[in-house]
Order: C-alpha cells, then sequence, then structure tokens
C-alpha cells in the first residue's frame, strides 16, 4: 500500500481562537467578513482555513472596476454560438467551494446587490441575465474582507451589509509573533527578524504625512526574504518597505531615517 504524503499546510501563526471559530460559522452556513488593515494575515488565514479543512478555494481580489457581472458571468461568443459562462462567485456556489472577496468595498455597489441573497438564510444566487436561482450547497462558504477606515473611510462598508456577515478583526501582531512569522516565511535570523519588527514598530507608532497606510507584515516578510538573500538590510528595507509605501520624496527620506536608525 503506498502511503500518501501529509497536506503541507500554509503557514499561518494563530493568535487566538480565530481557527475555532471559522469552522464553526463554516458548521452553521455563516458568512464571513474579515476587518483589519491590509498586509495583517487575513487572506493568509482563509488560504489556510481552506487547506485545513481540505477545501477548495476560489479567492476574487476586488477592486473599483469589479461588478456584478464579472462575479455572476456573461455571455460570450463562441464560433457562430453565444453561450453563457459563469463567472468565479457563480463556480463557487456550484461547487460547493470556499468563495474570498478580498477588499470587497472597493467593489462596485451592484456586487453587494449581488450577494445579498448569499448572505441570509435564502443562500441563493440569481442569475437573472438566464433566468436561474443556483442553490448553495453545505460546503458553500462566503467570505469577505476590507480594510476599515482605508483612504479616509472612502471606501466604507454599510451598515446594513456589515450585519449580514459574522465578523473578525485582524491586526498586526504582537512584536514576538510578528518574529516567529519572520523567521519561518523567511529563514531570517532572530536579529534581524528582531530588528525588522522594531523597525516596524517605529513606523506604526509615528504619524507620517503623506503615509495613507502604515508598514505592514507582509513588506516585512518581503524585507526579511531580501535580507535572508543576501542583500544589505537598509537597501533591504528600501527596496521592500519604503518605495512599495510612498512615492513622495520627503515621506521617503522621514523612512529612511527610521531604517538608519534601526540597521
Amino acid at each position: 500500500m503506498i502511503e500518501k504524503e501529509p497536506k503541507m499546510l500554509p503557514f499561518y501563526r494563530p493568535v487566538g481562537r480565530e481557527e475555532e471559530v471559522f469552522e464553526h460559522l463554516f458548521q452553521n452556513k455563516l458568512p464571513l467578513l474579515l476587518k483589519g488593515p491590509t498586509g495583517s494575515g487575513k487572506s493568509r488565514f482563509v488560504e489556510y482555513m481552506a487547506s485545513k479543512m481540505d477545501k477548495n478555494l476560489i479567492t476574487v481580489s476586488c477592486h473599483e472596476e469589479t461588478s456584478a457581472v464579472d462575479l455572476l458571468g456573461r455571455f460570450i461568443v463562441k464560433g457562430d454560438e453565444t453561450v453563457w459562462t459563469d463567472g468565479p462567485l457563480t463556480r463557487a456556489v456550484r461547487s460547493g467551494s470556499i468563495v474570498y472577496l478580498d477588499e470587497i468595498a472597493e467593489a462596485r455597489p451592484d456586487v453587494i446587490v449581488a450577494i445579498h441573497s448569499l448572505t441570509d438564510h435564502r443562500r441563493e444566487l440569481y442569475l437573472d441575465r438566464i433566468n436561474e436561482t443556483v442553490k448553495a450547497p453545505d460546503d458553500f462558504m462566503l467570505i469577505a474582507s476590507y480594510n476599515p477606515g482605508y483612504q479616509g473611510g472612502l471606501r466604507e462598508l454599510k451598515a446594513s451589509t456589515r450585519q449580514r456577515f459574522a465578523a473578525m478583526s485582524f491586526d498586526y501582531p504582537q512584536a514576538a509573533v510578528e518574529m516567529e512569522i519572520l523567521q519561518q516565511e523567511t529563514g531570517i535570523n532572530s536579529g534581524n527578524a528582531g530588528l525588522l519588527v522594531k523597525l516596524a514598530g517605529k513606523i506604526r507608532a509615528t504619524v507620517i504625512a503623506g503615509l495613507s497606510e502604515t508598514v505592514s507584515t507582509r513588506l516585512l516578510v518581503d524585507a526579511g526574504k531580501l535580507i535572508a538573500s543576501g542583500l544589505p538590510p537598509r537597501l533591504s528595507c528600501k527596496i521592500a518597505i519604503i518605495e512599495p509605501m510612498t512615492d513622495d520624496k520627503e515621506t521617503a527620506n522621514a523612512l529612511e531615517e527610521f531604517v538608519s536608525m534601526i540597521f
């Protein structure tokens, strides 16, 4: 008999009872809203839980042009025929997958309307273009995420939408946990991991003009990978942290001063 190798899960460091909560939400067929800043682990958590529960995951990264048609499906021309093609949300419902709408507040308002019937007792999706109602099987789960307060609240979700979901808040991890994440994800030594976390703490504790968001764990991981591969720490921080965070020279200079203080 050939033994099947155990499945490798994406690395995720629990910080509370979020795994238990997720499993209960799935069992009770409740949709989930993840709230938190960019790069705080929301997407990785969803990926980890889907893999842990051996469920198919379909992810949609929403943006300002994402419409209901993009999610539900459209008619396309194939040869001499016009045929209907399911969108990712419709495929997820039909197949009983977990669907993750990342940064849902960025999408057009018709997306919110389209998912309403999936977020209540009906658990169904209506495709008006082909006059079909698709019932969600037990294995289907809808997850969405958004960043509260992003760009001064221009992309907030309405209370009526938020209350259709159970919700969990994410934030940047405590220093010891963030160090563990960096070492696990990048192979960086504890000394440099500690310095990166210290740098993040300094930046997050300071109001810097010109920054709409602060440094994320995701950016620290990118910098850690560069440092671990041999690129000098200050240059790694410039390439992986400072440049992605701002285009403003004065803001970049302020961030470089933090880097010079730490490294």
